[in-house]
């Protein structure tokens, strides 16, 4: 999906057309959703179904995104900018510097209320689905 969102954010939003399209950088996010993000999230998203199980449904969830947001969110966005750097070419720490506060607050605006929905009415094995395709407007 993340090459999907790529190819979307080169040709709809930036209007690149194909001549001027990064295919390296379309590369990288390809490596990075398929070698990192789908395996990990998978596994999180487990981790948080069978540990995160409180006395009710809405206490559950509201856990549920909590643990997501306050842990996995920071982690996996310091993952992202860390790898997209070292393939870049250029200074992890640097990347994460300039971008992780503003990335981050621009997160918590909409993956909350999304993860909110995520955990009450889909499905588990289905849920990094949901946040590859919400990525793609992201």
């Amino acid at each position: 999906m993340l090459r999907c969102g790529d190819v979307l954010a080169q040709q709809a939003v930036d209007r690149r057309g194909l001549e001027k399209h990064d295919f390296a950088r379309t590369g990288r996010m390809v490596l990075y959703g398929g070698a990192f993000f789908g395996p990990v999230a998978t596994t999180w998203f487990g981790i948080l179904q069978r540990h995160v199980v409180l006395k009710s449904t809405k206490t559950t969830t509201l856990a549920r995104v909590a643990a997501d947001q306050m842990v996995f969110a920071p982690l996996q966005l310091t993952c992202f900018l860390s790898s997209m750097a070292i393939m870049e070419g250029s200074d992890p720490m640097e990347k994460w510097r300039s971008t992780f506060e503003p990335s981050y607050k621009a997160n918590l605006i909409v993956w909350p209320f999304v993860q909110g929905a995520n955990f009450s009415f889909v499905p588990p094995e289905l849920r990094v689905l949901v946040v590859n395709v919400v990525s793609l407007g992201e």
